[in-house]
């Protein structure tokens, strides 16, 4: 086998990723070791979520971090996960070698009753947004926090409802 992925003599009929090829050092080299492991005329498969877009609670958190704090760019994940768009996943599977490659976007409802509801998990917990909330003194905590419940309270009642989206993509082995 290729070592990472788990060894099948044969191969498998699938090999899927679920939200993590963005995050792989080498995703060009990760989809062609997913191909290794599969049949032919099998399926490989994966799904990231759409940071560039329609991941919506992210992408107006970066968009108002930034607006305040212009270094704040490059935790962005929109920016540093380009395979996070639909082309570029597509595109992806096709350099591999894979074909009859499709996509579709799985778009899933979120609903935060308050504001504290959206804001909370960005008080603590891992991640690019959460670590950089951490790093804020109070002062810029507090200002983005004003930011971002302005953006998202003008005109809502009943909560925030915002989009989470992910791009899937498969393609068949030759």
């Amino acid at each position: 086998g290729t070592g990472s992925l788990p060894d099948n003599p044969g191969g498998f009929e699938w090999v899927v990723s679920g939200l993590l090829l963005n995050f792989l050092p080498d995703p060009p080299k990760s989809v062609q070791e997913m191909r290794l492991q599969t049949v032919p005329r099998g399926t490989v498969a994966a799904y990231v979520w759409d940071y560039a877009d329609r991941m919506e609670y992210l992408r107006i958190f970066w968009d108002e971090a930034v607006a305040m704090d212009p270094s704040a760019r490059e935790l962005d994940e929109g920016l540093r996960f380009p395979i996070c768009r639909q082309e570029e996943l597509e595109d992806l599977l096709k350099a591999a070698g894979m074909k009859d490659v499709k996509s579709a976007a799985i778009e899933i409802p979120i609903h935060f009753e308050t504001f504290s509801d959206f804001w909370q998990p960005f008080l603590g917990g891992t991640g690019p947004a959460p670590l950089y909330v951490a790093s804020l003194n109070s002062g810029k905590r507090a200002e983005l926090q004003k930011r971002l419940k302005n953006r998202l309270m003008v005109g809502i009642k009943g909560g925030i409802r915002l989009v989470a989206r992910a791009w899937a993509v498969r393609g068949i082995t030759p």
